[in-house]
């Protein structure tokens, strides 16, 4: 008997990342992917840039035509129905109106865009002239920005924060250029804990969990805003998936030295909740 022409069950909550693809696994389109399936949404992807990358290092960046950014993203948006977006790798001004220009052509929302900048392992992602263009045509479209602190900076132009006062006035200032939300990765900072906040206009509201020193955290940025992205598909309102991403980014790091993948900065376990080795 020939297979049905369409689904009999219903259909599965949809993300779509954009984003760059790290050929070992651990971050970018292969990061947001595991992230979604773990969390029980469907993913679909729009690569931006081809990465030679492994846990030491990016050793090549091959960048996607844009008028092929944009002919993945119709072919996704035509047909699945995207129920929110994450963004990460853009490298180039051209790639970043491209993607803007599909978000506004087919209304794309919500949208979590990570502005990713360096890799973990200190390559950097993102040229210079990119960041303006960024600035201008990216950041108004999203409804969550999640900037780590170094990322923070770059965007603003200002020193690093130093402190969570620090933190809140950074995600002040990055609502004033157009975006809906900001959630400051406390990553980088100091101490036991690690604490994020989620700047609305509204105002703070403050995220803490146990901070775990490890070295493998390749792919942390990514899979926490993929985290939100499959929140935000759900249907969760904001202040819920982004609580739920920290656990679910919690514990990947904690669960990370578990892995044995690579010899430098190996990946977060995508799977924790689901197994172990």
């Amino acid at each position: 008997m020939p297979a049905p022409s369409t689904p009999a069950g219903a259909a599965p909550p949809i993300a779509l990342t954009m984003a760059g693809s790290d050929s070992s696994g651990g971050a970018g389109i292969q990061a947001d992917l595991k992230t979604f399936s773990a969390l029980g949404v469907f993913g679909a992807s729009v690569i931006t840039a081809l990465t030679a990358q492994n846990t030491r290092g990016v050793t090549a960046i091959h960048d996607v035509p844009d008028d092929f950014i944009a002919a993945q993203a119709d072919a996704v948006f035509t047909d699945l129905d995207v129920k929110a977006v994450k963004i990460g790798m853009l490298s180039r001004p051209g790639a970043i109106r491209t993607v803007a220009d599909a978000l506004a052509r087919h209304g794309a929302r919500p949208v979590v865009l990570d502005p990713v900048m360096v890799a973990a392992s200190g390559a950097k992602l993102l040229a210079d002239a990119a960041v303006a263009t960024l600035k201008e045509v990216l950041i108004p479209r999203c409804d969550l920005l999640t900037p780590n602190l170094p990322e923070a900076a770059v965007l603003l132009g200002c020193p690093m924060a130093e402190d969570e006062d620090d933190m809140r006035r950074q995600g002040e200032a990055l609502l004033r250029i157009g975006a809906r939300a900001v959630l400051m990765k406390g990553g980088h900072g100091t101490g036991p804990e690690s604490v994020d906040l989620l700047v609305e206009a509204a105002g703070a509201t403050r995220l803490v969990a146990p901070r775990h020193l490890t070295r493998n955290t390749h792919g942390t940025g990514c899979t926490l805003s993929s985290a939100v992205a499959a929140g935000l598909a759900k249907g969760d309102d904001l202040g819920t998936a982004v609580r739920a991403a920290k656990a679910y980014i919690t514990g990947a790091i904690a669960a990370a030295d578990n892995l044995a993948v690579g010899h430098g900065h190996g990946p977060v376990h995508h799977f924790w909740n689901l197994w172990r080795p």
